[in-house]
């Protein structure tokens, strides 16, 4: 059985009246992708530097590789923040070679290591530019680089897909899969669902500071309503009032105007064989029967869309993390007890 790399029990994080996180719980295990899944202001950010003993929680515990304190584990850690931060002037291998120097490599072992990435991700050729002459596609992939360079266990990434493009968001998730075969563990936040979809073996929404779920795809869609697509001529208002249909939906009009693609909700404890049989009692021609798939998108705002876009103004979280972490200031965090 997995060892258990991140735990949180009953922790929470408040900032005078205002609650950030509320009473959270969960584990992640040794080797597995964890996505950490909610809209702005939902208090990932928060959580995420408690882990890493940036914030201390109000209450609650907090263990990260068997310690009560990321410090002491900082070396088994890769923490990419939220607000990037690269020394404009250092030339980018040797910002991935100053990284790995701080988590342990030697100066020789950490230049190898920095070549090796840039070379291993197409970016040799920019070994030498200055960080202030990259794309900030490019930045970002250094600054990635520079994240894992010291091969860490565990691997923390505050919206790790921000800014970048397409192709670049591919490459991350190649990236990610990669550490992940190599045995590490990586928790990523995100509010971009389909990164977590593709991604993730469990993940949790959250949402106001409250944890709204957590488990696996499959879990969160059986929890759902059982959805399916029927395309047939009866009106919306025949298919609205059938027994078992919880809410129906005009899903696509037929270009000849004669059919109509429904996405139908059944009521719980309807199977589709049942409605099925349903719909031939009835009298409704059917031309289509097939059930709908639940995206992560739908089960994310029907969990979380109360929250809605929170404003980062409100949360102190959010206050802090637009100010962001400087390099020095994102080095004194992990490096403190140096």
């Amino acid at each position: 059985m997995p060892e258990i790399s991140v735990s949180l029990q009953n922790v929470t994080k408040r900032y005078g009246a205002f609650t950030a996180v509320d009473d959270l719980s969960f584990e992640v295990s040794e080797g597995e992708i964890y996505g950490f899944l909610g809209p702005n202001g939902a208090g990932k950010t928060t959580t995420l530097r408690m882990m890493l003993d940036i914030i201390q929680p109000t209450s609650g515990s907090v263990a990260i590789l068997g310690s009560s304190s990321a410090i002491s584990v900082r070396r088994r850690i890769g923490y990419l923040p939220e607000e990037r931060g690269l020394y404009r002037k250092m030339k980018a291998a040797d910002s991935i070679a100053y990284f790995a120097r701080l988590r342990g490599l030697s100066g020789a072992a950490a230049k190898a290591r920095a070549h090796e990435l840039l070379a291993r991700f197409g970016l040799e050729k920019f070994a030498r530019s200055k960080n202030e002459a990259l794309s900030k596609g490019m930045a970002q992939k250094v600054q990635l680089l520079a994240t894992i360079a010291h091969e860490p266990e565990l691997l923390i990434l505050d919206e790790p897909f921000s800014g970048l493009d397409p192709i670049n968001q591919q490459t991350l998730e190649a990236l990610i899969r990669d550490q992940r075969a190599a045995g590490r563990t990586i928790i990523f936040s995100t509010h971009v669902m389909q990164h977590a979809e593709r991604l993730c073996d469990r993940f949790l929404i959250l949402a106001k500071g409250k944890k709204r779920f957590e488990g696996t795809l499959a879990e969160a869609r059986a929890s759902f309503a059982q959805r399916l697509h029927v395309r047939s001529a009866a009106p919306m208002s025949v298919i609205a009032d059938l027994p078992g249909v919880a809410s129906a939906r005009v899903e696509e009009t037929q270009s000849d105007g004669r059919e109509t693609v429904y996405e139908i909700a059944l009521a719980d404890g309807v199977d589709l064989q049942t409605f099925l049989k349903t719909l031939i009692d009835a009298g409704v021609p059917v031309t289509r029967f097939e059930q709908a798939g639940v995206s992560l998108h739908d089960i994310f705002v029907a969990l979380a869309g109360d929250a809605g876009e929170d404003a980062d103004s409100d949360n102190p979280d959010g206050g802090d993390a637009r100010r962001g972490a400087s390099p020095p200031a994102r080095d004194a965090v992990m490096e403190a007890a140096e």
